[in-house]
């Protein structure tokens, strides 16, 4: 028990820990390789801050690096993680600062001072900023949204530390992943004692989940998607078959006419530009008062690769634009979000539109594809997600579109069976406010 426990520090009943977890922590104190696997909300990563904390107060090393796909990511889910992570358990002895400039957060222990370097480890070449340290102690979360070249030099980067400790935490993902074939699997096969403490754990091994929030989260989720299987039954599965099978089955349920629509707040527009012989298209989306999304309406601009007439895109979307305002007066229309890649088509397209429409014209967020996806899902499941009739290539697209899985990474099919420029379209019109509707 640390001196915290001890003192009732911690009495905070989120706190709480379910004896499936407290053998996971104390084996952890004893174990090089510590890796906590399951559903969301499980309490996984609350579980690896923990003995992280408690570990550090004992540790002779002073460098410690806490990492998660982005520096954003590791800040908010180890730093903070809702009120229990390290700026709450060392309150009053820590501050955020920098180190050989890196964000850090300097920790005082009765073991001296601690420095925890933050950092982001999705991208190829997110390695270099953790270059030139040797680090004690590993924290990481997500760690399947980490770049192989990251993970190999954080490795041999604490290869030298005095008590070398690694603590990762992930949702399940497709079986064939790298992480798993080249580092889950082989550890928790070695059985050397103070090896590797591994357990896998499910949304009801948390005792802060109630039954009834329990169900609310169960509520956002479609029962037959890959969504489901991993964040809420916490089963590792390949991303396979149809993508957004609750509407495939039943398209009517989403279908709502423009004589029923409820009051609507804004509309966004979507743009996908063509190219390889894709069709550059237009997704109009709608943020009712009640919240949630309706699309409202769409058009596809033929064009391949190489002879896309920006004069023409930026007509047909003033077309567009004048068919949405005839049909829906009075609709503020907010921003036209577009596909990022293509700059000199964004500038010719807000350099045509109008002062008078007060239009923002934006880059897309460009969200992971996989994280659109799983939002599409979770507003269908609510009931959130419809579209009118005058979106017949998007209900297509939607119905349409497949998994593919390749080297257990979670691919939407893009071979031009399906509408993927649509799904693009209408994506961008929304992803900004994924933590909104």
């Amino acid at each position: 028990m640390t001196d915290a426990e001890k003192s009732g520090q911690y009495e905070d009943p989120r706190y709480c820990f379910g004896e499936k977890h407290r053998r996971y922590m104390r084996r952890a104190l004893d174990c090089t390789i510590n890796i906590a696997e399951g559903a969301v909300r499980a309490g996984k990563t609350v579980d690896n801050v923990f003995v992280f904390a408690a570990a550090l107060e004992e540790t002779p090393d002073r460098i410690h690096l806490a990492s998660g796909s982005t520096i954003g990511n590791a800040k908010l889910n180890l730093g903070d993680c809702n009120g229990l992570g390290l700026e709450r358990i060392f309150r009053g002895r820590c501050t955020w600062g920098r180190y050989k400039d890196n964000e850090c957060l300097r920790i005082q222990t009765k073991n001296g001072e601690k420095v925890v370097l933050f950092a982001g480890g999705k991208n190829a070449d997110a390695y270099k900023r953790i270059r030139g340290n040797s680090y004690g102690m590993w924290l990481a979360t997500e760690i399947n949204h980490h770049h192989d070249s990251f993970i190999q030099e954080a490795f041999n980067r604490t290869l030298a530390a005095r008590r070398r400790k690694i603590f990762w935490d992930l949702n399940p993902t497709s079986p064939s992943a790298l992480i798993y074939r080249q580092y889950i699997d082989p550890y928790t096969a070695d059985t050397s004692p103070g090896f590797c403490n591994y357990a896998h754990f499910t949304i009801r091994d948390n005792p802060v989940i109630t039954k009834e929030r329990l169900a609310e989260i169960e509520a956002q989720y479609d029962k037959a998607s890959v969504w489901y299987r991993r964040d809420i039954l916490g089963q590792r599965c390949a991303a396979e078959g149809l993508i957004y099978r609750s509407f495939a089955d039943a398209p009517e349920k989403f279908l709502l006419q423009t004589a029923d629509l409820p009051p609507m707040k804004f509309c966004n527009i979507g743009v996908d530009f063509g190219g390889n012989r894709s069709k550059t298209v237009f997704a109009a989306v709608g943020f009712p008062l009640s919240g949630g999304v309706i699309a409202i309406g769409e058009k596809a601009v033929q064009g391949n690769k190489g002879d896309i007439d920006p004069g023409r895109i930026n007509r047909e979307f003033l077309a567009f634009l004048a068919a949405l305002h005839e049909k829906y007066p009075g609709l503020p229309i907010r921003y036209v979000f577009c596909d990022s890649e293509a700059q000199y088509l964004i500038n010719g397209l807000r350099r045509s539109i109008p002062g008078s429409e007060g239009l923002i014209v934006s880059d897309c967020a460009k969200r992971p594809i996989t994280d659109r996806i799983a939002f599409v899902n979770g507003l269908m499941s609510a009931g959130r997600f419809h579209l009118t009739p005058d979106c017949p290539k998007l209900a297509a697209g939607l119905a349409e579109a497949v998994w593919e899985d390749t080297e257990g990474a979670d691919r939407r099919k893009d071979d031009f069976t399906s509408d993927i420029d649509i799904l693009d379209a209408m994506e961008y019109a929304i992803e900004r406010y994924m933590g909104k509707v």
